[in-house]
């Protein structure tokens, strides 16, 4: 592998804080001035005479984000909540002119797409006609990996801080998802996708002041299934929250429109969080969106010492990674989120940062007054977490409804699930139906 440059450690050390995985599990904290309404019941007219403003208009599923004062929504009824807010690099290039997905300059780096035998995939099917929803901080829609992807038009910025669609305004962490979809592996230069022929839809949920409003993430599920999005990857969750509090609404007003977004034909895959926490036993306590209704809940693998001795360490790929959530009945498929030895964690002795996930990374640039956002430089990088393992899952259900355009979400989510399998040795909680195997889904 190509030497590392001191600036290339610096940017990647950063994926993994306290010992655990930084982007998919996040705390929430209440909106005074937002809230969810239940409008079952309610008419149109009812509604819009609330002395409040409709954020979201959620009919096809029969909720409103609205915001104003919570007396004037009372006025109009009482099923409401408050919203939630959820809180959550360049490496060098080896020159190469290449041919190939394993001549992709970044190949070299992709343990993930290796132990998935993408490039083999790729003779059988690219994800070609499908169109993946990424519904996270941003994509980079200028980034060469990805701007061939990228459907600028079906893209939607759901956060209202003006800042549009298409770009990293809430980071850089919908970007690397979406390259773990979707990257160009025949452009000469970067990263592999699982299906590089797959459309890109960005649904920005995530601010460039930070956080996630429950409601803007309700509203980009809608909005993914209403555009034809065959799936919808969902790298961000909240955990715990209380099934007797909060969680009763929110789960109730989640399920909702998960269903209604899988009746449609769009597969909902969702991270099954950071926290290493037993979902089943749990106690009275629930983690959304992954264990609402219709999810794929994916939990997340890594290898230890890819690239390097990592000696008594060493682990598979497929090994369940140390900070990933698991449980029977709430994990439905495992895939490659990266690892860590936690003792070699910010070393400067070896490179542990290789068995991340490498991808692709953009972050934009501010003018003077951090107002207006004038360039955004791309690049390339390593995460961890399970927010890099739904990617992994949901880029091979593109691949199935490429190959079967006529399955509907139950039928994909099916066919990866009968073809994965739990590695010997390990434990059934952590894999659900097993380790996604893309290459026997798309055979079979």
């Amino acid at each position: 592998m190509s030497r590392l440059t001191r600036r290339t450690f610096l940017t990647v050390s950063g994926g993994l804080l306290g010992g655990a995985a930084a982007g998919t599990t996040v705390t929430a904290a209440e909106r005074t001035d937002r809230f969810v309404v239940d409008t079952s019941g309610l008419s149109r007219e009812d509604v819009e005479s609330g002395a409040f403003d409709v954020v979201h208009d959620l009919s096809a599923v029969d909720l409103a984000v609205v915001e104003g004062r919570a007396g004037d929504v009372k006025k109009v009824t009482r099923s409401f909540e408050s919203d939630v807010e959820l809180r959550l690099g360049l490496p060098e290039m080896v020159d190469a002119a290449p041919e190939s997905a394993t001549d992709e300059p970044g190949y070299e780096y992709q343990w993930d797409k290796q132990e998935q035998h993408i490039p083999e995939v790729h003779e059988i099917s690219r994800g070609e006609g499908t169109r993946v929803a990424i519904v996270d901080s941003g994509v980079a829609a200028g980034h060469p990996d990805l701007e061939r992807a990228v459907n600028r038009d079906l893209s939607r910025n759901f956060t209202g801080d003006g800042y549009g669609a298409g770009g990293p305004f809430g980071g850089d962490h919908g970007t690397h998802v979406a390259g773990i979809v979707a990257a160009d592996d025949r452009n000469e230069a970067g990263v592999v996708g699982t299906a590089p022929d797959a459309e890109i839809v960005d649904c920005r949920v995530f601010s460039a002041e930070g956080g996630a409003s429950f409601g803007d993430i309700l509203a980009a599920i809608v909005h993914s299934a209403e555009v034809g999005c065959d799936v919808a990857n969902l790298s961000l969750g909240a955990y715990p929250v209380s099934r007797k509090e909060l969680g009763s609404f929110y789960g109730k007003s989640l399920n909702r429109t998960m269903t209604y977004a899988n009746a449609a034909g769009t597969l909902l895959v969702v991270s099954a969080g950071n926290d290493g926490a037993d979902l089943q036993h749990d106690g009275n306590l629930i983690s959304l969106p992954n264990e609402g209704a219709q999810a794929l809940a994916v939990s997340g693998t890594g290898p230890i010492g890819f690239g390097w001795d990592a000696g008594d360490a060493e682990a598979p790929a497929y090994a369940p990674a140390f900070y990933t959530n698991y449980g029977t009945n709430a994990i439905d498929l495992a895939a490659p989120g990266g690892n860590a030895d936690e003792g070699a964690i910010g070393s400067d002795d070896v490179p542990w940062h290789l068995d991340l996930v490498y991808s692709t990374v953009a972050e934009p640039v501010y003018d003077e007054d951090e107002e207006t956002v004038v360039d955004v430089e791309y690049g390339y990088g390593w995460k961890a977490g399970t927010s890099m393992a739904a990617p992994q899952v949901a880029g091979a259900a593109a691949l199935v409804k490429s190959v079967d355009p006529n399955a509907n979400a139950n039928q994909v989510e099916s066919k990866l699930a009968r073809t994965a399998e739990v590695p010997d040795g390990y434990d059934k909680t952590y894999y659900g139906s097993g380790f996604v195997d893309p290459l026997a889904a798309v055979r079979r």
